[in-house]
């Protein structure tokens, strides 16, 4: 990950009886990243070979206070066979280190997190500087709330029984679990996480993992959910039978199924996806659920390439985005991004705005979505866009819309995260195309 690749990437080719464990190591490694970097660094100011800074870093963020998933004495032990296995002359190095960390440890610990913010919080500094502009009432509990492991939360598909149903079946499954609660008609929160094989009728698409952030996207893209801003007199439909609805960055594919899904499966969707190799998820995804759904590897922004002329009733537009709201699910995102990647990111959600808009028939609709919590990915981009299109209006709604914070007193109704907990950070904005454009 330090090297600039995906933890997600590498996880994948880990074989699948080790998958776990890593998984498991390395979300806390990387949720301590910046407080276990400091201490290496007053610890050992010269950093050994990347491969040892590495086990090392690791180490020390496994030895942190309230950490306990090894005992003391075990890790250090195997941290120094490991050493000793790679690079023998720096097994005695890296045992000093740990023991020396251990006799000194509360006051190494109160030292970092005093004087180094990124310590402290363990964000970049930039990734903290915006936070505290875009949100200067709660942006240490943003930082804070990176810091949780997220809950599993499933999507149970319809044509196989309702919530009240499925929660059945996991009690006699063993599985504890609870609805999510209105706003999320088809979501299920499980007490702890499971394997996917283990869920009854995971394998014959009775339910999907998805948080319940993300099944916001389609119920309110096919009208399931009301605008709070009708004019008297003004309805607003739920998309037929046959609408014609894209999928304009659909990989891996969990919004592209819920669209199906929720619509009876009688949808003319079209899916695309830049990388062809993530496409292949949509259609498995489609596949296991029993779903319908053309799949097109293209980017969205070249429409001179992929469309046939035909305008869309509707589409769904999840752009790329920094995933600074999913941070507890990918806690190596923000040591990945950079602060240039803001802005870059920003003119590339821009540009699928400006090129999938004309696409739209007059009185149709646009979501806007993405899993960030910055605002330059979400109202501000929004409100750039609505400058340069005049015959685009933002729908507002009373639960649902606009900035979702991954905190219990975010834009959800409190009655809402007191069942289902936190979610994560997301931003959806509903644009209406005026009828007579």
């Amino acid at each position: 990950m330090r090297e600039g690749h995906s933890l997600t990437d590498w996880l994948a080719r880990c074989p699948p009886e080790l998958r776990p464990g890593v998984q498991a190591l390395s979300f806390t490694v990387l949720r301590r990243l910046g407080a276990a970097q400091a201490v290496r660094a007053r610890l050992a100011p010269k950093a050994p070979p990347a491969r040892m800074d590495a086990l090392l870093i690791t180490a020390l963020a496994l030895l942190w206070p309230g950490e306990t998933a090894y005992t003391a004495h075990t890790l250090v032990d195997q941290a120094v066979d490991a050493a000793r296995k790679r690079s023998p002359k720096s097994a005695g190095f890296v045992n000093a280190v740990l023991r020396r960390f251990l006799r000194e440890r509360e006051a190494l610990v109160a030292a970092v997190e005093q004087d180094d913010p990124v310590a402290a919080h363990n964000h970049p500094l930039w990734w903290q500087e915006r936070l505290r502009e875009d949100w200067p009432e709660v942006w240490p509990a943003l930082l804070a709330a990176n810091q949780q492991r997220p809950p599993m939360t499933l999507r149970v598909h319809p044509a196989h029984g309702d919530v009240p149903h499925y929660l059945s079946r996991l009690r006699e499954a063993g599985i504890g679990a609870r609805a999510a609660g209105p706003l999320w008609p088809q979501a299920v929160v499980l007490d702890a996480p499971r394997p996917v094989h283990l869920l009854p009728g995971f394998d014959q698409g009775h339910a999907s993992v998805q948080d319940a952030s993300a099944q916001l996207a389609a119920p309110l893209l096919l009208g399931a959910m009301t605008p709070q801003d009708l004019a008297p007199g003004e309805t607003w439909p739920l998309l037929g039978d046959g609408a014609r609805v894209l999928d304009a960055c659909a990989a891996p594919g969990g919004k592209t199924a819920h669209l199906q899904e929720l619509a009876g499966n009688r949808l003319d969707l079209l899916a695309l996806d830049a990388d062809a190799q993530r496409l292949e998820r949509v259609g498995q995804n489609l596949q296991r659920l029993h779903l319908s759904g053309e799949t097109r590897a293209a980017d969205a922004r070249e429409t001179a390439a992929w469309w046939d002329g035909r305008p869309f009733d509707a589409i769904l537009l999840d752009a790329p985005c920094s995933a600074s709201g999913i941070v507890r699910r990918h806690p190596d995102v923000r040591w990945l991004r950079r602060a240039t990647d803001i802005p870059a990111l920003a003119a590339i959600q821009s540009a699928l705005l400006d090129a999938l808009w004309p696409l739209l028939k007059p009185g149709g609709r646009l979501l806007y979505a993405t899993c960030s919590v910055f605002k330059a990915e979400g109202q501000d981009q929004i409100d750039a866009f609505l400058q340069r299109h005049g015959d685009a209006r933002s729908r507002q709604f009373a639960q649902g819309g606009g900035h979702l914070l991954p905190l219990a007193d975010n834009a959800l109704h409190p009655s809402q995260q007191s069942v289902v907990g936190v979610t994560d950070g997301f931003y959806y904005a509903l644009l209406h195309k005026s009828p007579t454009a």
